[in-house]
């Protein structure tokens, strides 16, 4: 028993001590926690101050790389459309062409002269006229023209025409 006693007293120095090591670790945790909440005070305000410039880096880089891609797209829209414009303008031009045609054709069954023909018209009664005039001169230039006979009038409705004489068979 004398044994047990013993151990008893002695485990209860080692007790003692385990009681003082936990005691000291949990206060050196506590030091420790201290420490931390210290250290991120003072270097939170430097780290936070880290982040905003960070941050404003990133922004700056992400504002441009969307103007450049902004100016891209624009120039791009602008391109097709420029090719849009280009083809339309083309199919307004074909189709102002077969409406001139279908235009033209529609006059020339309804008998009405082009500007072509009529200008055609004209400089060869200005030919005509200028042989006519060197006609009067060959044949003795001298003699006065005679004036333009007047046009004729239309005949009035109801008016008799003349009859021809019957041809009598000789037998």
């Amino acid at each position: 028993m004398l044994k047990k006693a013993r151990a008893g007293l002695a485990g209860n120095e080692d007790g003692a001590a385990k009681d003082t090591s936990v005691l000291d670790s949990s206060r050196n945790i506590w030091l420790a926690g201290l420490g931390a909440f210290s250290r991120a005070q003072a270097e939170g305000m430097r780290m936070f101050d880290a982040l905003v410039k960070q941050g404003e880096a990133l922004e700056s880089k992400t504002k441009k790389a969307a103007a450049d891609t902004a100016a891209a797209a624009s120039g791009a829209a602008k391109a097709k459309v420029k090719e849009v414009k280009a083809g339309v303008g083309g199919t307004w031009d074909k189709l102002e062409q077969v409406f001139e045609a279908r235009v033209a054709r529609a006059l020339a069954k309804l008998g009405v002269h082009t500007q072509s023909d009529v200008e055609r018209l004209s400089e060869r009664v200005d030919a005509l006229s200028e042989a006519v005039n060197e006609l009067i001169r060959a044949s003795g230039g001298s003699k006065k023209r005679a004036p333009a006979a007047k046009a004729a009038k239309p005949a009035k409705r109801g008016a008799k025409k003349p009859r021809r004489a019957a041809k009598v068979k000789a037998a």
